[in-house]
């Protein structure tokens, strides 16, 4: 399948990048392009997918986009890839599959400003394809979609669904709340009643809250910890 050959949704439309999938759609959005701009670089070793999305919201609600093209991503894998392999997400936006990490997602917005509308938003991925090396047992806790049964798993096919998945859980969460994504995000989360660390606090993954911002116990209280601290600036 060849890049013109790849079909987007409705409201939605490709362009491939030359050299980094997620920079071209923030230099894309910076210069005013519409929203459903797909910027895709598909690489031998890995691919790569942004979407750029123009929030109607406050960026701490908006912020629900990065779970949402999660959710999206492994709905599209889940339907693509052999029954027993396993794909989960964890808060930072890392893609994790049979356990190991594969991958992620990342975002920037025009403004940091949580309870501010952003001129635009870009969630972005990158899926390793093949290790970097033959030498995976050094790496045990890092793997690459066609290490984990996934060979017959097409780059552009898999481009196309998660176009396609995310757009019906933007349709879904648009029309009825976020709810549903909730739910779903619940299912495939890594790591919730587990120790983590994020920033200057330890403790354990209690979940989300109602904008998805994580939930952190310690030994003296429970911290509330945004989404917008994983923005890219």
């Amino acid at each position: 399948m060849t890049p013109e050959q790849i079909n987007f949704p409705p409201l939605m439309w490709g362009e491939q990048a030359t050299d980094n999938a997620f920079d071209h759609a923030v230099r894309r959005a910076t210069l005013g392009c519409d929203a459903g701009l797909v910027s895709y670089l598909l690489g031998a070793m890995s691919m790569e997918g942004a979407l750029v999305f123009a929030p109607e919201v406050p960026l701490k609600r908006a912020m629900s986009m990065l779970p949402l093209c999660g959710v999206g991503f492994q709905n599209a894998l889940g339907a693509l890839a052999p029954p027993e392999v396993a794909v989960h997400l964890d808060w930072w936006g890392q893609i994790r599959i049979n356990g190991a990490r594969c991958g992620g997602f990342r975002a920037m917005a025009s403004d940091t400003d949580a309870d501010a509308i952003p001129d635009w938003l870009v969630i972005g991925f990158t899926l390793p394809l093949l290790p970097p090396n033959e030498e995976t047992g050094l790496t045990p806790d890092q793997t690459a979609l066609f290490a984990e049964g996934c060979a017959d798993v097409s780059p552009p096919h898999l481009l196309e669904a998660w176009a396609r998945h995310t757009l019906n859980w933007l349709n879904r969460w648009e029309d009825d709340g976020s709810a549903a994504l909730h739910s779903d995000w619940r299912g495939i989360a890594y790591g919730i009643g587990e120790p983590v660390e994020n920033q200057s606090h330890t403790g354990t993954f209690l979940g989300v809250d109602e904008d998805f911002g994580m939930l952190l116990r310690d030994s003296e209280t429970t911290h509330l910890i945004p989404l917008t601290a994983v923005l890219e600036t």
